[in-house]
């Protein structure tokens, strides 16, 4: 009987969105699906994932941010999910080499360490990919190469789990250089670094009060023939390097550049304010006022000295 009943359990995935459990559906991948779409790279979060007060935080960040209403009752069902883990066989996670996808599957993992759930944990990750130029999403991948990903993929040592409960737990504190030491650590994680250094320059510049997502978006209206906001949001989202945001993130960040350029009838073009910005004229933190939570930390109360290589107090926000 016993035997019987470890043949019947099937895996559950843990999947980055709709998009790839779709395809896992039609490739016939068999076991459970939860489809984990937060935005945990943006706004306050606590350790606690699977708690009242988690959710009441993240339902207040969307709401003031983005205007949306989250769905309390649909997270929770997804949740439910890991409420039995006897029915699995083992946890595949299915996350991308960018930060958005990394600050979410470390909070996966440490919610499964959370519910103290004891299965064979293994990750599919996507990103460089023969002969291609550009880092691919996992949605963005063909079948037959969703299946090669999905027969490599890895599993995860006790070391790797520690390792991702550790960093969640930094990024919901008080002290982001923390994470500096974890930057040259080997793990599983293939693309963690990369998201550590991202996350890192996430926070203004000390010298031109930029971060590197607002220089990047300044140096395509710069270098590039922009016809419109539209046409700007298409380059952004293709050249962002490893941060792996979306319209809805990259959109308000445009929005809030506004004093830096602008808005013809047929084209987008830098003011001199922009061409300030991007010589280090000064610093232009304030000026952007973006108040937007990472975590545990507060982006306007840091920048990032590049000399140093760390984050230091924001002198403009110091008193």
């Amino acid at each position: 009987m016993l035997a019987d009943n470890v043949m019947n359990k099937q895996p559950l995935h843990i999947t980055n969105g709709n998009a790839l459990t779709k395809k896992l559906n039609e490739l016939g991948f068999e076991g459970d699906k939860l489809i984990w779409q937060e935005l945990l790279c943006e706004g306050p979060t606590i350790e606690h994932i699977d708690s009242k007060d988690f959710l009441d935080i993240r339902k207040e960040f969307f709401s003031n941010f983005y205007n949306i209403d989250l769905d309390i009752n649909k997270i929770q069902q997804e949740f439910d999910k890991l409420n039995h883990p006897e029915s699995y066989s083992e946890i595949i996670l299915w996350f991308e080499y960018d930060l958005f996808c990394h600050i979410n599957m470390v909070a996966v993992i440490s919610l499964i360490m959370q519910k103290k759930i004891d299965l064979p944990l293994y990750l599919v990750c996507s990103g460089r990919i023969n002969n291609s130029k550009n880092l691919k999403g996992l949605s963005e991948l063909s079948f037959n190469q969703l299946i090669a990903h999905f027969d490599k993929k890895t599993l995860l040592k006790p070391s790797d789990i520690e390792l991702a409960t550790t960093i969640w737990g930094i990024y919901c504190g008080i002290d982001h250089n923390l994470f500096k030491p974890f930057i040259v650590q080997s793990s599983s994680f293939e693309y963690l670094s990369n998201c550590l250094k991202a996350h890192l320059e996430r926070f203004p510049n000390s010298i031109d009060g930029l971060n590197n997502i607002e220089r990047n978006i300044l140096e395509i209206i710069k270098n590039e023939a922009i016809t419109s906001k539209h046409h700007l949001l298409g380059y952004a989202l293709n050249y962002q390097g490893y941060y792996g945001y979306g319209d809805l993130q990259l959109s308000r960040i445009i929005d809030q550049l506004e004093v830096f350029f602008t808005v013809n009838d047929e084209s987008i073009v830098l003011n001199r304010k922009g061409h300030e910005a991007l010589i280090g004229q000064h610093n232009f933190a304030l000026e952007i006022d973006n108040k937007i939570v990472y975590g545990g930390v507060n982006r306007i109360d840091f920048q990032f000295s590049k000399s140093e290589n760390k984050l230091i107090k924001s002198v403009l926000n110091a008193n």
